[in-house]
Protein backbone atom coordinates (compact mmCIF):
# COMPACT_ATOMS: atom_id res chain seq x y z
CA UNK A 1 0.00 0.00 0.00
CA UNK A 2 2.69 1.90 0.71
CA UNK A 3 3.68 2.42 -3.42
CA UNK A 4 0.42 3.44 -4.31
CA UNK A 5 1.23 7.06 -3.96
CA UNK A 6 4.75 6.68 -6.38
CA UNK A 7 2.24 5.01 -8.41
CA UNK A 8 -0.25 7.69 -9.23
CA UNK A 9 2.30 10.56 -9.21
CA UNK A 10 4.26 8.36 -12.05
CA UNK A 11 1.04 7.58 -14.00
CA UNK A 12 0.18 11.52 -13.63
CA UNK A 13 3.28 12.68 -15.09
CA UNK A 14 3.00 10.01 -17.88
CA UNK A 15 -0.66 11.54 -19.12
CA UNK A 16 0.30 14.96 -18.69
CA UNK A 17 3.44 14.46 -20.94
CA UNK A 18 1.96 12.42 -23.24
CA UNK A 19 -1.00 15.21 -23.30
CA UNK A 20 1.10 17.98 -23.29
CA UNK A 21 2.77 16.35 -26.77
CA UNK A 22 -0.16 16.40 -28.56
CA UNK A 23 -1.44 19.49 -30.87
CA UNK A 24 -4.91 20.92 -29.49
CA UNK A 25 -4.45 23.55 -27.08
CA UNK A 26 -7.27 21.78 -24.48
CA UNK A 27 -4.99 18.36 -24.64
CA UNK A 28 -2.11 20.68 -23.63
CA UNK A 29 -4.43 22.48 -20.78
CA UNK A 30 -5.10 19.38 -19.12
CA UNK A 31 -1.85 17.50 -19.59
CA UNK A 32 -0.22 20.77 -17.87
CA UNK A 33 -3.39 20.80 -14.77
CA UNK A 34 -2.14 16.46 -14.53
CA UNK A 35 1.21 17.74 -14.12
CA UNK A 36 0.32 20.08 -11.46
CA UNK A 37 -1.74 17.44 -9.61
CA UNK A 38 1.44 15.31 -9.67
CA UNK A 39 3.24 18.03 -8.65
CA UNK A 40 0.82 18.73 -5.65
CA UNK A 41 0.87 15.14 -4.74
CA UNK A 42 4.84 15.72 -4.57
CA UNK A 43 4.59 18.42 -2.26
CA UNK A 44 2.23 17.00 0.37
CA UNK A 45 4.53 13.57 0.29
CA UNK A 46 7.50 15.94 1.68
CA UNK A 47 4.76 16.99 4.93
CA UNK A 48 4.49 13.08 5.72
CA UNK A 49 1.08 13.35 6.90
CA UNK A 50 0.31 9.59 7.18
CA UNK A 51 3.02 8.96 9.53
CA UNK A 52 2.03 11.57 12.13
CA UNK A 53 -0.92 13.46 13.53
CA UNK A 54 -2.26 16.83 13.67
CA UNK A 55 0.00 19.90 14.16
CA UNK A 56 -1.76 21.25 16.89
CA UNK A 57 -0.05 23.04 19.49
CA UNK A 58 -2.01 22.46 22.25
CA UNK A 59 -2.53 19.15 22.15
CA UNK A 60 0.74 17.00 21.37
CA UNK A 61 3.85 17.05 21.22
CA UNK A 62 5.56 19.62 18.52
CA UNK A 63 8.02 16.63 17.11
CA UNK A 64 5.71 14.39 16.48
CA UNK A 65 3.28 17.14 14.55
CA UNK A 66 2.80 17.10 10.86
CA UNK A 67 4.75 20.11 9.36
CA UNK A 68 2.17 22.46 7.77
CA UNK A 69 4.07 24.13 5.49
CA UNK A 70 3.98 21.49 2.66
CA UNK A 71 0.26 21.84 2.73
CA UNK A 72 -0.32 25.67 2.50
CA UNK A 73 2.22 25.30 -0.55
CA UNK A 74 -0.29 23.13 -1.85
CA UNK A 75 -2.86 24.75 -1.21
CA UNK A 76 -1.30 27.78 -3.28
CA UNK A 77 -0.43 25.90 -5.97
CA UNK A 78 -4.03 24.57 -6.60
CA UNK A 79 -5.37 27.77 -6.58
CA UNK A 80 -2.31 29.21 -9.12
CA UNK A 81 -3.15 26.26 -11.46
CA UNK A 82 -6.69 26.91 -11.31
CA UNK A 83 -6.03 30.65 -12.56
CA UNK A 84 -3.77 29.28 -14.71
CA UNK A 85 -6.17 26.59 -16.06
CA UNK A 86 -9.04 29.24 -16.59
CA UNK A 87 -6.63 31.89 -18.58
CA UNK A 88 -4.78 28.85 -20.88
CA UNK A 89 -9.41 27.74 -21.38
CA UNK A 90 -10.06 31.41 -22.26
CA UNK A 91 -7.36 31.84 -24.27
CA UNK A 92 -7.85 28.23 -25.98
CA UNK A 93 -11.89 29.62 -26.92
CA UNK A 94 -10.72 33.00 -27.93
CA UNK A 95 -8.01 31.53 -30.99
CA UNK A 96 -9.81 28.36 -31.55
CA UNK A 97 -9.17 28.88 -35.30
CA UNK A 98 -6.17 30.43 -35.89
CA UNK A 99 -4.65 28.01 -37.93
CA UNK A 100 -7.57 27.56 -40.54
CA UNK A 101 -8.56 30.94 -40.81
CA UNK A 102 -6.49 32.93 -43.11
CA UNK A 103 -5.87 36.73 -42.53
CA UNK A 104 -7.82 39.43 -44.04
CA UNK A 105 -6.10 41.55 -47.11
CA UNK A 106 -5.30 45.08 -45.49
CA UNK A 107 -2.96 46.13 -48.12
CA UNK A 108 0.49 46.14 -46.06
CA UNK A 109 2.21 43.10 -47.14
CA UNK A 110 2.60 42.59 -50.85
CA UNK A 111 3.84 39.62 -52.21
CA UNK A 112 6.14 40.36 -55.13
Amino acid sequence: MTSLLPITIGILVAGGVYLMMQRAMIRIIFGLALLSHAANLILLTTGVTAKRDEPLVNKMDVAAAADPLPQAFVLTAIVIALAVTVYMLTLAVIGHNDDTKRMPETGEYHDR
